[in-house]
């Protein structure tokens, strides 16, 4: 199996690794020099304690940073901990995320549950990483009420980690290391994938475009994109190991490549991707309007892999409110671009992004932003309240909305989502379609479900064996934004 191929190439790199020299400039060398220095740390750890110790990854956030979470997992999984779920385990990291204000007082109380588990446990590791950590005053505050915390890295040097549990093994003091940008991309790491059949995959880090609402430019840097041969070999590697559709990750990937040597476009990156053999699936996120271009939309018309969903921001229907939140498009071209998009595909399936109550927002503002979602018509839509986020220009702006504004407009923006939502999502009753089959049905063992290339859910009598696998499904019954089905005979 190419899982226990690639595991056994990576333990001959460590066997030849001489621990007695001194540890390699040079990446990924220095990482797996870190590496077999950390599994020497982690096996005298557990003759001392007499059992095998264990680790649990607590993920926030979006799909970059559950991407992340893989590469941690393979890391620790490489240097001799053995997974849990529970925060009990001998070592915790949390991978935070920090796009709004209170996702970070979530770190916080769940930080305090851990303190309590320390102090019964004093070998314990307690790691934070990801998006909270690029921010200056919440290392301040984890310096000053939260000394016991042993490790903390930032979003830019994740690819260090190996190098950094070393550091904090060996220090026994609190080891910060936060870069506040950086262009390097550190290849071949060990990762490990939760599903066998489907893996995320990044093709840039980073963002350039400063939405006044939105902490991400300032927490994962200025955009830079990998390699387009690494993203490809990347892939290969894991249609080899039975991947069967990847998710093309960054935080917008209608601007991949801009910034490399030899310039390429996204839509050229997706058709290199589209000749690797055995991958049947391609999907990607995120796609901000202002960068997607027409030779996206005829790539994506002529594929026989990219998936019919495409998720779009919104953000907001008023034309005057897009301009100060600096999201570079109007109402008139946002819908312009979705007459294309649906000119050439069709069936293809739009999901969006709106935020309710942006500072200055009036009810006509509003309205505006209902017509669009009105002409649109959504599959579904991920409706969120505005979030002051400290850090952003918004923060700071005049004529914040008061909550029960806020509250009404969500209410209603919501009710027109759900029905909008519903009688799209219902579309294809009857019809025969392709299904990769994800899991068993949580709720009854007897069912699995799938998703089809539009992302809706369909649940359906079925062996657990078939899990991975694309079958064909009859639409029996839309329920909502899921539905039940029946496979068809080959």
């Amino acid at each position: 199996m190419n899982e226990s191929k690639k595991k056994n190439e990576l333990e001959a790199v460590l066997d030849r690794i001489d621990l007695s020299q001194p540890e390699p400039a040079e990446e990924p060398m220095r990482q797996y020099y870190f590496m077999k220095k950390a599994r020497e740390l982690v096996e005298k750890q557990q003759k001392e304690l007499g059992r095998p110790l264990t680790f649990c990854v607590v993920t926030f956030g979006c799909q970059m940073n559950a991407r992340d979470s893989e590469k941690l997992t393979g890391v620790l999984e490489e240097i001799g901990y053995q997974e849990i779920q529970e925060e009990t385990a001998d070592f915790v990291i949390y991978n935070t995320c920090t796009v709004r204000e209170n996702a970070n007082q979530r770190v916080y109380g769940r930080l305090g549950y851990l303190h309590s588990l320390k102090k019964k446990n004093p070998h314990m590791m307690i790691a934070l990483c990801g998006c909270m950590m690029q921010e200056p005053h919440v290392v301040e505050k984890l310096k000053k009420s939260y000394s016991f915390v042993n490790l903390i890295f930032g979003t830019h040097n994740i690819y260090k980690f190996s190098e950094l549990i070393v550091t904090a093994l060996l220090s026994g003091r609190m080891v910060i290391d936060i870069w506040k940008d950086t262009d390097k991309i550190v290849e071949d790491l060990p990762s490990e994938r939760k599903y066998s059949f489907k893996s995320g995959v990044n093709i840039m880090f980073g963002c350039n475009n400063f939405c006044s609402y939105c902490i991400v430019p300032y927490v994962r840097g200025r955009e830079r994109s990998r390699n387009p041969k690494d993203i490809v070999r990347e892939i290969e590697k894991l249609v080899a190991d039975g991947v069967k559709e990847v998710m093309l990750l960054g935080q917008n990937v209608n601007s991949y490549g801009k910034n490399l040597e030899e310039p390429i476009t996204f839509a050229q990156l997706l058709l290199e991707i589209e000749k690797i053999e055995g991958l049947e699936r391609i999907r990607f996120m995120t796609s901000h309007p202002k960068d997607l271009s027409d030779e996206l939309i005829a790539v994506m018309k002529n594929s026989k892999k990219i998936c019919r969903h495409l998720h779009l921001p919104l953000q907001s229907g008023s034309s005057r409110i897009l301009k100060i939140m600096n999201r570079h498009y109007d109402k008139e071209k946002y819908l312009t671009l979705v007459e294309k998009i649906r000119a050439a595909v069709p069936d293809i399936s739009l999901t969006t992004d709106i935020i309710v109550g942006f500072p200055g927002e009036t009810e006509e503002d509003f309205l505006e932003t209902m017509d669009v979602v009105e002409k649109v018509r959504f599959d579904s839509a991920f409706t969120f309240i505005y979030s002051k986020r400290t850090g952003t220009p918004a923060a700071v702006m005049q004529d914040q909305i008061p909550e029960a504004v806020i509250k009404d407009r969500f209410d209603r923006l919501l009710a027109k989502v759900q029905e909008i939502g519903r009688e799209m999502s219902s579309r294809d009753t009857g019809t025969i379609q392709e299904v990769l089959v994800e899991e068993q049905n949580e709720h009854d063992p007897h069912l699995l479900t799938g998703r089809m290339s539009n992302n809706l859910l369909v649940h359906f009598p079925g062996d657990p064996s078939l899990i991975g696998q694309m079958i064909s499904v009859h639409l029996d019954e839309c329920r909502g934004f899921y539905y039940m089905g029946t496979p068809t005979k080959a």
